[in-house]
């Protein structure tokens, strides 16, 4: 039996690897992949510059190089396959067809290039898909927590300056239209709680986390900037001090955000860098002022409210050529009128002559266009200044939660649902632990009739603020609608606050009579209670709960009131939600849509 020599059979492998070689340059496609490297590398870098600046998501650059590596394997086939010539792409012949004048020799300089090629393509691909696992590139970071400023002045009386200084660098990074910037109230929640960075990282879904400190504060401020990434592991990838005087801080403000951007490889468009580029002088004793305002005013009770506005007057006092304390005191006269706090004849006209002051003295910042849209919906029902308004906001500080919640409301009453929802969203991943935030949406979910998405969204408002109106009302409503009349009647009597005694009559009365006995009930011990002490967005409550008794004549007449008050919960009303479906063919609800200038049902 012939025994085969395997030894000597090997000469002949090599003997086809290099003919294979000398086929593949013969066919040039190793000079085709020389000018297709220099084409990849060249739209890959320019994508890595552009792609960040027009604020694509960060996988869009991998999936250009992935495409780009696939794109050379086209390449090497097409090459092989056909040669270009000047009479056209053609077929390439077989070695054995070729004649003599077939066959011309490469120049050495293409001979180079192909070997260059192939090592630009080694290093594309080691570069970008192993990459320096230590160097950040651009896109990798599209989220960003700020947590408030440590206070280590040593006294803390400055408490005030450490909220006042968070808020103003959220607000000013907040105008990075490339990054997502986790609103002040979310990162709050995370002040002295013991959890690691990592794992706070995780719960907001934030790829970088900034622990800013402030060292001294007095004729200077002085602050520490840290920048870390939690992912894969807590690292420190920057570190900046500043010391500046405090008429400067606002400046300061700017300086840490570009710093931050460009240490996260975070392109700022044109607009960003002429916005950041504003040189702004503040009087420093207006600046404390106004920050002790801002300190009161996010406590959102009565009480607080009155002395922000005590504050806000007093920055005004020191400096009246500074907008932002009129602009503080418009919102204070809204949020009375929001709660019900003081008649529309008091709070309208403190609205608009603190709102014309702060458009006077600073037209283009985005706290008067967001004062301005809140006056236009819900003091002057103007939905289309309303949205304009929203819209300029958006394009200032894409980041402003409070402004995407409001917005989202706004089209609730226009009827534009899935824009409402899509708006609402946005404003929830902003600012996801903010309970005022998460009661705008639960509103929106329960208008729009996800009853089940707005009552898990109610209840986690509870777990935080117990007895929170807007949860309270949310979980009326729409258990109301999923016909869970038990819970609709328990959180019902909770609304309206009825002491022990009524609360038992309007639940006795439910279990032995029904729902709408217990709504009659209900609505007998209302008209008993004074105005002040019934609470706010009530009448239209107490609307619908004479649609539940069949009296459609004093629910109109409710609607007709508030629409002669300018009432700023009556659009509520006109969204297209199930409670008042069957008021949709009166003309009297007809005639309020009409006059509010609101779409119709029919529309």
């Amino acid at each position: 039996m012939p025994v085969t020599n395997t030894y000597l059979d090997m000469p002949q492998s090599p003997g086809r690897l290099s003919r294979f070689w000398r086929e593949l340059k013969r066919r040039k496609v190793l000079r085709s992949l020389a000018i297709y490297a220099g084409t990849a590398f060249i739209i890959l870098e320019a994508s890595s510059i552009i792609f960040p600046l027009w604020n694509f998501p960060g996988w869009s650059i991998n999936l250009v190089l992935w495409l780009l590596i696939l794109g050379a394997f086209i390449n090497v086939i097409i090459a092989w396959i056909y040669d270009i010539t000047p009479g056209g792409m053609r077929r390439t012949k077989p070695m054995e067809e070729l004649t003599p004048e077939d066959r011309v020799p490469d120049s050495r300089g293409w001979k180079a290039a192909t070997y260059i090629s192939l090592v630009v393509i080694v290093a594309l691909v080691i570069f970008n898909v192993i990459g320096p696992t230590e160097t950040l590139r651009a896109g990798d970071i599209q989220s960003l927590l700020v947590l408030p400023f440590d206070n280590f002045t040593g006294d803390d009386q400055l408490d005030y300056v450490a909220a006042g200084m968070h808020s103003s660098l959220i607000g000013d990074m907040g105008r990075i239209s490339g990054l997502r910037i986790i609103s002040k109230t979310t990162a709050n929640i995370y002040k002295n709680m013991a959890m690691s960075l990592p794992d706070i990282a995780t719960e907001l879904n934030a790829d970088v986390i900034v622990e800013p400190t402030v060292m001294c504060y007095g004729d200077s401020v002085c602050i520490q900037i840290r920048v870390i990434t939690p992912f894969p592991e807590e690292k420190q990838i920057w570190i900046g001090e500043y010391k500046e005087e405090k008429s400067q801080i606002l400046n300061l403000y700017n300086r840490v955000t570009k710093q931050i951007a460009e240490e996260i490889k975070i392109s700022l468009t044109p607009s960003e860098i002429e916005a950041l580029a504003e040189t702004r002088i503040v009087n420093t004793e207006a600046y404390d002022a106004y920050m002790k305002g801002q300190y009161y005013w996010d406590q959102l009770t009565p009480e607080a409210l009155q002395m922000a506005m005590e504050y806000f007057n007093k920055a005004i006092e020191i400096d009246p050529d500074w907008a932002p304390p009129y602009a503080g005191i418009a919102a204070f006269w809204m949020g009375v009128r929001q709660m019900g706090l003081a008649p529309s004849s008091i709070t309208v006209p403190n609205i608009y002559k603190y709102l014309n002051k702060t458009i006077e003295l600073d037209p283009n910042s985005a706290l008067t266009h967001y004062t301005t849209a809140g006056a236009a919906v819900w003091t002057g029902y103007d939905w289309e200044k309303g949205e304009r308004e929203f819209l300029k906001v958006i394009e200032l500080n894409p980041n402003a939660a409070e402004n995407r919640a409001y917005y989202a409301h706004l089209l609730l009453f226009l009827k534009r649902h899935d824009e409402a929802l899509t708006q609402a969203q946005l404003a929830l991943a902003l600012d996801p632990l903010n309970p005022m935030i998460q009661g705008f949406v639960a509103v929106v979910h329960w208008h729009i009739g996800n009853y089940e998405r707005a009552i898990e969204l109610a209840n986690q408002i509870l777990q935080l603020v117990p007895n929170h109106p807007l949860a309270i009302g949310v979980l009326w409503g729409a258990n109301d609608l999923l016909g869970n009349y038990e819970e609709s009647i328990h959180y019902c009597v909770k609304l309206f606050g009825l002491d022990e005694e009524n609360s038992a009559l309007v639940l006795d009365t439910f279990k032995e009579q029904g729902y709408k006995a217990a709504l009659g009930k209900l609505i007998s011990i209302v008209e008993t209670i004074p105005d002040e002490q019934i609470p706010v967005s009530a009448a239209t409550r107490i609307a619908w709960m004479y649609l539940q008794v069949d009296n459609t004549d004093e629910a109109l007449s409710i609607l007709e009131k508030e629409l002669e008050e300018q009432a700023a919960d009556l659009p509520y009303v006109t969204t297209g939600i199930d409670h008042y479906k069957e008021l949709e063919s009166e003309p009297r609800f007809l005639a309020i849509l009409e006059k509010m200038g609101l779409p119709l049902p029919r529309d």
